[in-house]
């Protein structure tokens, strides 16, 4: 006796994703944090491999020196100071922190404001720009707060952009 599991095609598993998503935690919520969670992790994560890539191409085995004036003249602490398109032992480990550490950002923001828009419009009944502005704010807010030495002022331009962001994509939503 077979069951449809074993007669299916990894399409046929595919195809079935934009029925009913990944996961099925047993409440809508749940399973809309879970899913912006990993879908979004996963695009950080391709981002931070695709920025090590870059540096790689760009700077090749380039020594210290050169690296630390390039990031001296630019006038920015670089966050990861082996990440330098080296293929030694500390640039793999640097890179796997990088790469690591944007999944987890890129995936807090999704889930967090998927979460946030699904709970608005279960308590006000309607899903309109409001609920976006919401939840963009809250979201650019938490983002913020991400950073090593977060400030007043950076917390607060991160919400206004999280807020007009989300507004503008959601009042834009069918308009293209």
């Amino acid at each position: 006796m077979t069951t449809s599991l074993e007669t299916r095609s990894l399409l046929d598993e595919l195809r079935s994703f934009d029925k009913g998503g990944f996961f099925d935690l047993g409440h809508p919520l749940l399973n809309r944090i879970a899913e912006s969670f990993v879908k979004a992790a996963g695009i950080g994560a391709i981002k931070g491999v695709a920025r090590e890539g870059c540096y790689l191409a760009l700077e090749g085995t380039k020594s210290r020196s050169s690296s630390t004036d390039i990031s001296a003249k630019n006038n920015k602490k670089n966050p990861f100071p082996y990440l330098r398109g080296e293929t030694n032992r500390k640039s793999l480990e640097a890179m796997v922190k990088s790469t690591g550490k944007e999944s987890l950002q890129w995936g807090l923001a999704a889930s967090l404001y998927s979460g946030i828009t699904y709970g608005l419009q279960e308590a006000r009944g309607a899903h309109d720009w409001k609920n976006s502005a919401v939840a963009g704010a809250l979201t650019g807010m938490t983002v913020a707060l991400t950073c090593e030495k977060p400030c007043q002022e950076h917390v607060l331009q991160c919400a206004i952009t999280g807020a007009a962001l989300s507004t503008a994509a959601n009042l834009l939503t069918g308009v293209f």
